[in-house]
This record gives structure tokens, sequence and C-alpha cells, in this order.
């Protein structure tokens, strides 16, 4: 049987071919951007934003939340990427971006959800408790970002994130997560504090409501023996991370 395509999808799936089109070629032009240093650049071939954020099905129209943004090195391809069409909001760790990025020229529309989370350092490895209920007072995101993050905070801590993450969301919103690899059922100890089981990733997603939908090995690294410090010269550039998509029911 012959099944036949109706216009208006046809001019769906063109529309939707075309934004996605536009927005590599934006997420391209802010790679290229000169506000972002020799050191950040050097990186996008480890880091690979431009088909990271595919994966993630990231358009240039969404309303997109960065969590816990460090020094800025998504923030600055994020942004411009999202600036005319989208929204990008940053929470979480927010200092550095706050102070050395959002006043700068074309960054005046990443709005800063300035909550405070509680952060502590605990004794299980310098890994940090979420001392308040998070809640951004912010929803309706199309998507929630989170790079080489989770792993800095205990399981609790992760869990007031998640549920964070879940309220913000809406309907169909995706979560998408990336982040240094451990060894499955390891124990945590000095060499693998900042790393995190995947399984453990999405056990977690699932107990906060969240759908899974996919895994990509974008940044699998086969010569990643699991076995050391990220932080070690022999393993950072290099460490294996898992990228793991979610979705809000």
């Amino acid at each position: 049987m012959i099944r036949y395509i109706s216009a208006a999808v046809l001019t769906a799936l063109s529309v939707s071919s075309l934004a996605d089109e536009a927005t590599e070629a934006l997420i391209k032009e802010a790679m290229k951007a000169p506000i972002r240093t020799e050191a950040e650049t050097d990186r996008d071939r480890n880091r690979r934003p431009a088909e990271t954020l595919a994966f993630f099905g990231m358009t240039r129209d969404m309303k997109v939340l960065e969590l816990l943004p460090g020094g800025g090195w998504y923030t600055k391809i994020l942004a411009p990427t999202l600036a005319e069409d989208g929204e990008l909001y940053v929470a979480m760790g927010t200092g550095r971006v706050k102070d050395n990025l959002l006043n700068q020229e074309g960054f005046d529309k990443v709005r800063l959800l300035d909550i405070d989370p509680g952060f502590e350092r605990s004794d299980n490895f310098g890994l940090y408790n979420l001392n308040n209920d998070v809640d951004f007072g912010e929803t309706g995101f199309d998507m929630v970002l989170t790079f080489r993050n989770a792993h800095n905070l205990t399981p609790e801590g992760r869990a007031k994130m998640n549920a964070a993450v879940f309220k913000a969301l809406k309907s169909g919103g995706i979560y998408g997560v990336v982040d240094h690899t451990a060894r499955h059922m390891e124990p945590l100890g000095s060499e693998n504090r900042r790393r995190l089981d995947p399984v453990i990733m999405i056990k977690e997603a699932l107990a906060a409501g969240f759908e899974f939908v996919d895994f990509s090995d974008l940044h699998y690294r086969p010569d990643d023996e699991l076995r050391f410090e990220v932080g070690r010269k022999s393993v950072t550039g290099n460490s294996d991370r898992f990228t793991l998509k979610f979705r809000k029911p």
C-alpha cells in the first residue's frame, strides 16, 4: 500500500529541518565568537557542542535553563544561539558567569535565577549537599541542561536538583545531562569522586518522574580506563563521559 504524506506534514517537516539548520548555523557562529578564549576553543573537538546540542534536540526558539554554568563555557555558546528567538536562563553556581560574563555585550538577555540552594561541603569526599529546597521560581522550560556537574552533588543533592528540574520543565520538556563516567557499582573514593555511574543517574532521574529517552556515545573515550581522577594529566580533556536525554511526561 502506498502511503501519502499530506502537504501540511511536508511543510511541518520542512520548517523543522530549516529550524535545525538555522540553529546549527547559530551554534557554529557562536563557537567562532571573539569572546571565547583560545583555551575554550581548544576544547571544542573534545566537547563537541554542536553535536551534543543537536542530540538533545535544542533549537534556537526554545526556553532553556543551564544549571551550574561554572565559568560559562557552554553559556557563551547557548546565549547567542538563543538570543533572538529563544530564552536562556542560568541557575545554581552562577557566581563566575554573573561577575565575568553576563555584564559583557551580547549577554544582557541571559536571565539569572539567583537562588540559594545552600551548597555545603560534605565529608563524603567533598561532594556538596544542598541544604535548601530548590525552586527555580520559573516554569515552562523546553529544556534544562547541565554539563559535567551532577557528580559534584551528593545523591540527596541531586534528588533536590532533579525534582526542581522536573517542576520547571513543561510537559514534553527535555533534561540533558553530560558527566564523567564512573565504573558501574564502584564504591566512591578519591579517584572517582568527580565521576558518576550513568546507571545511578538514570535511576535517580526515573525516581524524579522522568522518562529515559536516549543516550549518545559522542563522548565515549576507549582509552579512559575509568580508574583515575579526571583531573590527572593522563585523563583530563579525554575523560569518558555519558550523555543522557530524559523527558518530562
